[in-house]
């Protein structure tokens, strides 16, 4: 073999080596940058999560403070109408924040959290749509009508604890904080 051979040889050889290593490095800048969105991604919807739990579950303890506050104004001697009606406006507000956290979490997912968060949904409105009857009806009569209406509300208040405790944990387990 000649020197001009070999060095056309070596050259090639060269070339293919740096193509491959060039190769071989963009394939790895490739799949880095795969792991690496998807890091991010994940780290984005944790966040999203964290951020819809977290303003639901206020959102419950908000519209739950209502609710009772509207049971104890027509529970309490000497409330009146104006009362009352100041109470259920509070109600309807918490209702309002409350049902936006729904939709957020029912968006945030995923659907076991989704699912729970629309079984404690359901079970908020149970207490809520009690407490509102109960005002409306005392409202319009001017009476309370405190023994039915408060033994419902304590019993709806009551089952929303296994809702509440089932979406606490899905919540937990979405977003790895289960041990």
């Amino acid at each position: 073999m000649d020197g001009s051979l070999a060095a056309v040889v070596g050259a090639a050889i060269g070339a293919i080596g740096g193509l491959t290593g060039g190769w071989l490095a963009m394939v790895g800048q490739s799949r880095q940058r795969r792991e690496q969105q998807r890091a991010d991604n994940q780290r984005w919807r944790n966040e999203m999560r964290r951020e819809a739990y977290a303003s639901y579950l206020a959102a419950t303890r908000e519209l739950n403070a209502a609710c009772w506050k509207v049971a104890d104004q027509l529970s309490a001697q000497g409330s009146t109408s104006a009362d009352w009606q100041a109470a259920l406006a509070e109600t309807h507000d918490a209702w309002a924040r409350f049902s936006t956290g729904s939709s957020a979490v029912s968006v945030a997912g995923p659907r076991s959290a989704a699912d729970d968060a629309a079984e404690l949904h359901r079970a908020m409105r149970r207490c809520e749509m009690i407490v509102v009857d109960w005002a409306r009806a005392a409202i319009r009569d001017g009476a309370a009508h405190v023994d039915d209406h408060r033994a419902r509300f304590a019993s709806a208040a009551d089952a929303k604890q296994a809702p509440l405790a089932a979406f606490q944990r899905s919540a937990r387990e979405a977003l790895g904080t289960e041990h």
